[in-house]
């Protein structure tokens, strides 16, 4: 997929820049927390900048808060800016008529106490990878590096910010509301970031400037593990999504308030874990309870509230809102025994995405030609890549998990395979580019 040479310079690079990266956050525990609008994000933003401007890109950040690294197209919009008019395209090309840029990337922030490989993997590959494509002579469609906001949501709970807020799918008035564990709002954490809150939206002009795009990312699973096989062509994201549901209970001494009247919203809080479980289970679905507030957390007072974060993924739309539907039976039955009220709200919710049949046929053949097997695999996990196949051509490549591990120290991927990884994406996005009229990539109507 790529030459000798360029494996041995692109071995020094991931080696040394992944190091790099990897520290930003990094506790003593080797846990990863680089939440959006912080200090670590910053850090981690100004390490993107640093090395794209290295590796011969222009970096630029636009409206939503996204990262770019361009070779080779001017981009359009700047920090705070709003988007200039743009029309409708054909697929595969700016609305200029110009060459629609290929583009690759993902994400650089995580979930609390996470890891090192989710997400920044699939920014350093491209920058990496980019880079060996310009080293070659110039390529015939423009070239781009993204990392999007925001696409853990570990901060604020809404996942795929920065894609889904460049395509328009957002309700930003809703979100903007939300707030931190520290109460700091997602409007004042974007504001102190050093963007604008009021021209976040859909960015038509940058949307229509792309042909495809093609995310690599870490496997999170155990599947190519058990195939012996280093790398795999993503088919399709399940539905998945999150809902916040918040127990409200009285609050009472622990010593002198007796059982029989007692509000406590614990109850209900068992009650949903145990329900979830046990629906999740007879569907075949997965179903978490990862993230509670309780106040007034204390160990010698009975809780007045109890808020809960309710995650459920299955193959069907139909299956997750059925798991939905039977953990919050469970959950009111209790809360209802106890005294206790429940408000639920969905904060998200993504159904089935399938990838770009042409697009996907074309990456295969690519990874065929390089003696790479096309492993296809479905994933549960969310990606910007998913959100964004309603508006254009996507696709992903997944690089083998050491151990299966995500969202966890233990996260691993070996650098042979990191290597193999960017030896494929470096021949899909130059013969992508090649192509320059990138005519046929489309089998989607652009939204």
């Amino acid at each position: 997929m790529i030459s000798d040479q360029e494996r041995t310079l692109a071995r020094g690079l991931f080696e040394e820049l992944f190091a790099e990266l990897a520290a930003i956050g990094r506790d003593s525990d080797g846990a990863t927390t680089r939440l959006a609008w912080s200090p670590e994000a910053a850090a981690a933003a100004a390490w993107f900048e640093r090395t794209a401007r290295r590796l011969g890109l222009r970096p630029e950040t636009d409206r939503n808060g996204n990262l770019w690294a361009w070779l080779g197209e001017p981009g359009g919009g700047q920090r705070g800016g709003g988007p200039r008019a743009g029309g409708a395209a054909e697929p595969g090309r700016a609305a200029t008529g110009a060459p629609g840029a290929i583009v690759t990337g993902s994400h650089l922030d995580s979930v609390p106490g996470g890891g090192s490989y989710d997400g920044a993997l699939g920014v350093l590959s491209g920058l990496i990878a980019v880079h060996l494509i310009a080293r070659r002579g110039p390529a015939s469609a423009p070239l781009a590096v993204v990392s999007f906001a925001d696409e853990e949501g570990g901060r604020f709970d809404t996942p795929t910010f920065g894609s889904r807020a460049m395509l328009g799918t957002l309700d930003l008035p809703a979100v903007l509301g939300r707030r931190d564990r520290e109460g700091v709002t997602l409007r004042e954490a974007i504001r102190d970031f050093g963007l604008d809150p009021d021209a976040l939206g859909r960015d038509e002009e940058r949307l229509q400037r792309i042909g495809a795009l093609v995310e690599l990312h870490i496997e999170q699973d155990t599947e190519l593990s058990r195939r012996e096989r280093p790398l795999a062509l993503g088919t399709a994201i399940l539905p998945h999504g999150r809902w916040r549901v918040e127990l409200l209970g009285e609050a009472a001494h622990a010593g002198t308030t007796a059982l029989a009247i007692r509000r406590d919203p614990t109850l209900a809080l068992a009650a949903a874990i145990t329900g979830a479980r046990a629906a999740a289970e007879g569907e075949r679905a997965l179903a978490t309870i990862g993230r509670l507030a309780v106040t007034p957390n204390a160990t010698n007072a009975i809780a007045q509230q109890v808020t809960l974060w309710l995650d459920v993924r299955a193959p069907l739309a139909a299956t997750v809102e059925s798991v939905v539907e039977k953990t919050l039976a469970a959950t009111r039955d209790a809360a209802a025994a106890a005294g206790v009220s429940v408000r639920v709200s969905r904060e998200s919710f993504t159904d089935a995405v399938s990838f770009s049949p042409a697009l996907r046929a074309r990456v295969a053949a690519i990874l065929a030609r390089g003696g790479i097997e096309d492993v296809p695999m479905a994933t549960g996990a969310g990606h910007d890549c998913g959100v964004l196949a309603q508006a254009l051509p996507t696709a992903m490549l997944f690089v083998r998990s050491a151990n299966g591990a995500s969202h966890s120290p233990r996260e691993l991927a070996s650098v042979e395979d990191c290597l193999t990884g960017i030896g494929a994406l470096t021949a899909v996005l130059a013969e992508l580019a090649d192509e320059a009229t990138a005519a046929g990539l489309d089998t989607h109507e652009r939204g």
